[in-house]
């Protein structure tokens, strides 16, 4: 039970203020984060974690002299927003490129991505690579579906020592790209975690049984077993991820991670057995580690990482490092570092615009006010839908996001801001209010839509068609989903090839928008059938049957409103 807090809201900000302020040698606390609070010599590359809070150590433990150089934190079991990474980016961010190292969960996957490729447009060279050692969640055909767990802190640590020992960015990121595909995991839970304010665990495990293959959102394990003794248990972890052991390793880096209630003195019981394993499938052991490294607030149970060494990852699994969740080797010498960091939120300044796109988007900003009126209104049942296989925060999230757009966009269009500025900045509110994947992708789609107009006129409709198809484009390519994933992309692919055929057919811009708004509701409406094949309802696939996706629903909302909206302009 999580029981010391004032605001449940307040949590991981709170947390995080504390941990910096205790680990002040080793970090200096950010907006978003925390970055190296000792010098860092110019040109390094920088590595930058992160993810949503509840699993200290991880991230922001990870942060010091040998690992990373800043972390990014989210809200609790949410992915920190991309504005978040963004602003920890560019303070890091000593000339030399950033690498940015994440576990493998859509909101992040989206965040982070979005984050990487505005970072690129200012000219910051950004690598991406999202840690996927979690046998548990994919198989072992399709990696690039596996969700990150405790595999984090030992490909963190090679990437770490890797860039504090002066290579390039590219070799960072290949080497770093190395450690991720020779580390798999596999966890077990005994009980579920509480998040602060909440009455009662995400999930529970029958007493006497175990739940294999959990996830550190609170994710519930795949399938549920006797609990057996420790020699049991050891067998059952290791022959898991010896499945996946190349044929030319024989040594191996392990982790032994306490999720959050485990006692030392059991993970340590635990490790007599997990050695007798290993070395009986002749591996030599290198640095094994045991402790909390990723947990999961208060989740009991355990995660076993396996890193199959090479001569080279070993190197730089055995370097020195000195973070608050991990020391190796001497002591790194250091000096504090003496420049002031700067907010880069400063109020946003837009470039002239038109008379005419600064009408427009003055009804881009209308049209948003009232996404975010229905939005309100429908946020219970939108909230009752998710939580057949989701958290239930679809409609808390979606009601906040359009809040912070329609906030965002009636000012800039005060400040005389054109169409494309009002639509760019009203998405990236919405993404860093609402948080979570679809905090993101409606902050993605919003932004991808404001790319097709300018600020020197207004949108014409082909503009409005065009933009739609890169809306759709952006969050297939970074949210990675596809129709008949149980998502939100099942309504919007439908609504842009319907407004597209409709508007290519010749009917006018009102007439294709209303067939298409029909169409992404059926769609959404026969996502009902579906099961979830990403994200974290997808462990939970068979509770979603039946009941649509709330993705899919709230954008087929949004697609109705606008349409009554778009009705109300041409009658004007």
């Amino acid at each position: 039970m999580t029981t010391i807090f004032d605001a449940p809201e307040e949590f991981a900000t709170t947390a995080l203020a504390g941990f910096s302020s205790i680990y002040a040698r080793n970090v200096r606390l950010v907006k978003g984060g925390v970055v190296r609070s000792t010098k860092v010599p110019k040109g390094k590359v920088a590595v930058v974690v992160g993810g949503g809070s509840g699993h200290y150590p991880a991230f922001a433990g990870y942060v010091g002299p040998g690992m990373a150089d800043a972390a990014v934190a989210g809200d609790v079991f949410a992915s920190p927003s991309t504005a978040a990474v963004a602003r920890v980016c560019r303070v890091a961010d000593q000339g030399g490129g950033v690498l940015l190292g994440f576990g493998n969960y859509a909101g992040d996957v989206l965040n982070f991505g979005v984050a990487a490729e505005r970072l690129r447009a200012e000219g910051i060279d950004v690598r991406i690579v999202p840690v996927t050692d979690d046998v548990a969640s994919a198989s072992a055909e399709t990696p690039a579906k596996r969700r990150g767990i405790a595999g984090d802190l030992v490909v963190f640590k090679v990437a770490g020592a890797a860039a504090e020992a002066g290579l390039n960015l590219d070799e960072v990121e290949r080497v770093t790209r190395l450690a991720n595909d020779r580390t798999v995991s596999f966890g077990v839970a005994f009980g579920g975690c509480t998040l602060p304010g909440a009455k009662g665990p995400l999930f529970t495990v029958p007493k006497g049984e175990m739940a294999l293959g959990l996830g550190i959102h609170g994710e519930p394990g795949i399938r549920e077993e006797k609990m057996v003794s420790a020699t049991e248990f050891a067998k059952l972890l290791v022959g898991k991820l010896l499945a996946e052991r190349p044929a030319d390793v024989r040594k191996v880096a392990p982790l032994l991670n306490g999720l959050g209630s485990t006692k030392y003195e059991e993970l340590f019981v635990l490790w007599v057995a997990i050695e007798k394993e290993l070395k009986a499938a002749g591996l030599e052991i290198v640095d094994p580690e045991c402790g909390e490294f990723v947990t999961s607030l208060d989740m009991q149970g355990c995660s076993l990482t396996l890193m199959w060494l090479n001569d080279e990852l070993e190197t730089y699994w055995r370097a020195a490092c000195d973070a608050p969740a991990l020391r190796k080797g001497a002591i790194i010498a250091t000096e504090p570092a003496t420049d002031t960091l700067k907010d880069d939120e400063d109020a946003i300044s837009f470039a002239a615009a038109s008379e005419t796109s600064r009408q427009s988007g003055a009804c881009i900003a209308r049209l948003i006010g009232e996404m975010a009126e229905a939005l309100k209104q429908a946020e219970d049942e939108l909230g009752r839908i998710d939580a057949f296989a989701g958290d239930g925060d679809h409609g808390q999230g979606m009601r906040r996001g359009s809040a912070a757009a329609n906030d965002a966009a009636k000012a800039a269009v005060e400040a005389g801001a054109g169409a494309a500025s009002v639509l760019a900045v009203a998405g990236d509110a919405w993404a860093d209010r609402a948080g979570g994947t679809s905090g993101a992708i409606w902050g993605l789609l919003l932004r991808a839509w404001s790319n097709a107009f300018n600020d020197d006129a207004a949108p014409t409709d082909a503009a409005i068609v065009d933009g739609a198809r890169r809306a759709l484009d952006g969050v297939t390519r970074l949210g990675r989903a596809r129709v008949g994933d149980k998502t939100l992309v099942d309504a919007l692919v439908p609504f842009v090839e319907t407004l597209e055929r409709a508007f290519a057919a010749g009917k006018p811009l009102i007439e294709a928008w209303q067939a298409a708004a029909k169409a992404a509701t059926e769609a959404a409406e026969a996502t009902s059938s579906l099961t979830p094949k990403l994200g974290r309802a997808r462990p939970l696939a068979e509770k979603s049957i039946g009941h649509p996706d709330a993705g899919a629903v709230s954008l087929a909302l949004t697609a109705r409103v606008a349409a009554g909206v778009l009705a109300q302009a041409a009658k004007a």
